[in-house]
């Protein structure tokens, strides 16, 4: 290297590096001085949650969930998220693991240009809400712990405002449900699961131990419009607030047959997962029971949320059974909801996580930043 190329290259490396560079540095070159931004870094893990009851319904009974753990990491912060996988969703470890090895957060190096971060993981595969779910919720606790706010008050919302949860009463025996009301007491509503052909007896149980108010998820159960109606009628005598996914999802006309004369609210949830969904199916339901596995997370559940606001449909926000992860993140969006079922991690014995907490029935939030949520 002659010695005027020389002293150009020593004279530019002083003048454009951001790190203060001495005259008798640059004689030790070649230097290469590169400003790199933090890029996402983006893992998972496979979990499997332990109920504390065999919890049944219409369809089948389990005593554990997978789950999926992933976190997302940025400029050492760490955003943590979940998939949880009920049997209905179709999904498995096998099939979350497979999805999740596809996506390549290296290639983003702004974790603020959330829309353009998921509208990419979207774009991946059709389905596989849950595993999409995972990598929403991850990011949007990161993005909070960076802005140093929670969910809620980054949407505006007022945390005094967030409803009491329901607590899910599974379909079981007599005694085992009398059992499971009475650990309940805590909670000023119940979710009872109905669909086996032993509605009444169920809610006679129930009503055996306590009067308070009950929704009923009958899991698509019910096949014949009359007798949903005939039940619509028994329960609303029996304190119950609303009904929800009365009759299989693709009954639409039955459905929005029983709607039109069901003294109570019929709510949708296995007939709508996603916005598209909601569109297409609000003229059949009085409302809509909206979790983050089935839209896949946080920034699709708000959007459900607003919009189904707008044209007068009852909100519920759910879970599945998940950590308190998850759940703590659909708690961000309590606030702007009619009801609320975010039971899911009291349903369970291994959680990993803290999160938002259940005071006097009342859903209530913390005022960490991102869901709100700390590792245990």
């Amino acid at each position: 290297m002659n010695s005027v190329r020389r002293t150009f290259l020593k004279n530019y490396i002083l003048l454009t590096s951001s790190v203060l560079v001495l005259p008798n540095m640059v004689n030790a070159l070649p230097i290469k001085v590169i400003n790199k931004k933090p890029l996402l870094k983006f893992s998972y893990k496979p979990y499997t949650l332990e109920l504390k009851h065999v919890f049944t319904v219409a369809a089948n009974s389990r005593s554990t969930t997978p789950v999926m753990l992933t976190q997302i990491e940025y400029d050492g912060i760490i955003g943590y998220g979940e998939a949880s996988m009920p049997p209905y969703l179709g999904e498995s470890h096998e099939t979350v693991g497979k999805f999740l090895a596809k996506v390549n957060l290296s290639q983003f190096s702004d974790p603020f240009q959330i829309d353009d971060i998921l509208t990419y993981v979207d774009s991946i595969d059709i389905n596989n809400t849950a595993a999409k779910a995972s990598v929403d919720i991850a990011l949007h606790d990161l993005v909070g712990k960076l802005l140093g706010k929670p969910w809620h008050k980054l949407w505006g919302y007022n945390a005094a405002k967030t409803p009491n949860t329901s607590f899910t009463i599974g379909i079981d025996t007599p005694e085992v449900v009398k059992q499971k009301t009475l650990e309940a007491m805590p909670y000023k509503i119940l979710k009872v699961k109905l669909g086996k052909g032993n509605d009444k007896e169920m809610i006679d149980n129930v009503r055996g131990v306590t009067d308070k108010p009950l929704f009923v998820d009958v899991n698509q159960g019910w096949k014949d419009r009359q007798q949903a109606l005939d039940m619509a009628h028994w329960l609303s005598e029996q304190g119950v607030i609303f009904i929800e996914q009365p009759m299989p999802k693709e009954m639409t006309a039955d459905i929005a047959w029983l709607t039109e004369r069901s003294p109570l609210p019929i709510i949708a949830d296995e007939a709508v997962q996603r916005l598209t969904d909601l569109v297409k199916q609000r003229n059949f339901y009085s409302g809509v029971n909206i979790k983050l596995m089935k839209c896949t997370g946080m920034r699709e559940a708000h959007k459900m949320v607003e919009f189904a606001r707008s044209i007068g449909m009852n909100v519920m926000i759910g879970c599945m059974t998940e950590t308190s992860c998850a759940v703590s993140a659909a708690a961000q969006l309590s606030p702007a909801c009619d009801f609320a079922d975010l039971d899911g991690s009291l349903l369970i014995k291994n959680d990993v996580f803290e999160g938002m907490t259940i005071e006097d029935g009342k859903v209530t939030l913390n005022e960490r930043s991102g869901i709100g949520i700390i590792r245990k």
